[in-house]
């Protein structure tokens, strides 16, 4: 039997094009190596987004050639083929990100597909994540042109999918244990514009390919549904009425990148303190429980110590609820390399140090507020008897908190069970199962 070694690296997105590489290869009947010297080929699936990624991806790519030798590169470097061939001559095929016909055909011009795939009437699917959760890409690509990011160059402009495929996708992860849909796109709140939000069916119903339809409709299956990478428009606030009747959880995940509104114009990006501000108060009128995270990018070329300080000030003001931060990290392509007043390193690195200390007293105080209430907690691991470990709704896997329960032993992975929060820190909670 043919085994392919396999190494995923990247965002939430990249996870989901190794799903679809993986499960189609298992579909033509390769099994999978856990390690390289099993393994007759690897397949390294690469991120490109910015230069410790870049770093991290060849220094991946470097290790499965000398372990093992025969290599095949994808993912988002894979866009630019010369940065590989330059380090790395002799791997076998370089392609792009969600190129899985040819990944498919560089495998099988080395080792032969064991199985006609035309045999199996159900091709196997495989899940990089947990059973009880997945991400659910909406789209692939991005139409804005952000300065300090090349996603439009490496994956391309918006291209949605329709509702009806993503709501069967969807309907097929809870079928089979899933219990938590994360959605993921570059731009979630862009869903379905480039495809003038047509219907198409699922089942026997019309569904448009727009975001409110889509989750309407999604929310009957009732698993937890997760928003990730939401830009803030003004449509947003008709998501907001489906999180207060509880059919998607009270969860956005904005990438807001920075406050002054001079340092968000060189990054091409919209808003600004006051706009940002405005945008969050109107959103939690209608949801006061809302969980807002987003991050930050300090460091920016030009930015100043006054524009870092409309930063930290907006942060102390906004109150979010989860912050990433961010140094700025130059990006061979991004048009922000060519701006004057590029920040010394030092300096990045203490302003993110400042900006963190702020935010950590923020989400401790925010946290404590929780103590003596009770919350949902989805259940991702039972590390020894009478305890569990989860996340509640303000909780996405991997870059949130979590949530520390003693239980009664009878509680298994992917189930919901209602906490009384008795102790919190500033990341994590701590509680008894009610």
């Amino acid at each position: 039997m043919a085994k392919i070694g396999f190494v995923s690296l990247g965002c939430p997105k990249a996870l989901v094009d190794s799903e679809q590489i993986l499960s189609r290869l298992k579909a033509l009947g390769y099994e999978t190596s856990a390690t390289y010297e099993e393994a007759e080929l690897v397949v390294v699936n690469t991120c490109g987004f910015i230069t410790p990624a870049i770093e991290e991806s060849l220094e991946a790519i470097g290790e499965a050639l000398r372990e093992n030798g025969k290599v095949v590169v994808t993912g988002c470097l894979g866009a630019r083929p010369e940065v590989i061939r330059e380090r790395y001559p002799n791997v076998l095929e370089v392609t792009g990100p969600g190129e899985v016909e040819r990944v498919l055909q560089a495998v099988q011009e080395v080792l032969p597909a064991p199985r006609n795939p035309l045999l199996d009437l159900i091709p196997p699917q495989v899940k990089l994540t947990p059973r009880h959760y997945a991400y659910l890409k909406l789209s692939e690509g991005c139409d804005h042109r952000c300065s300090f990011c090349i996603i439009p160059k490496l994956r391309g402009g918006l291209r949605s999918r329709d509702a009806g495929e993503v709501l069967a996708e969807a309907a097929r992860l809870v079928a089979t244990g899933t219990r938590e849909l994360l959605l993921i796109a570059q731009d979630l709140s862009a869903y379905g514009v480039d495809l003038r939000h047509r219907e198409s069916f699922w089942g026997d119903r019309l569904v448009k390919a727009e975001l409110k339809d889509l989750l309407s409709h999604m929310a009957e299956l009732g698993a937890w549904i997760r928003l990730h990478y939401v830009y803030p428009y003004p449509h947003v606030r008709e998501l907001l009425p489906l999180m207060a009747e509880g059919k998607v959880l009270p969860y956005l995940d904005v990438p807001l990148q920075h406050a002054s509104e001079r340092i968000l114009r060189l990054m091409r990006r919209p808003g600004g303190y006051q706009s940002h501000l405005k945008t969050l108060r109107s959103w939690r009128e209608v949801v006061p429980g809302l969980c807002v995270r987003s991050s930050f990018i300090v460091g920016f070329p030009g930015e100043t110590e006054e524009d870092f300080q409309i930063l930290l000030d907006f942060v102390q003001e906004a109150e979010l609820d989860r912050v990433g931060v961010f140094t700025y990290s130059p990006v061979e392509g991004a048009e922000a390399n060519a701006l004057s007043g590029h920040v010394p390193e030092e300096v990045k690195e203490e302003r993110k140090a400042r900006l963190m200390e702020v935010q950590a007293e923020i989400s401790l105080r925010k946290n404590q507020s929780f103590v003596g209430k009770t919350l949902e907690v989805l259940v991702d691991e039972l590390p020894e008897p009478g305890l569990a470990v989860g996340r509640s709704y303000r909780d996405s896997p991997g870059i949130d908190g979590l949530v520390y329960v003693e239980t009664d032993g009878t509680v298994r992975v992917g189930e919901r069970i209602p906490v009384r929060i008795t102790r919190a820190d500033t990341y994590d909670l701590y509680g008894v199962q009610v």
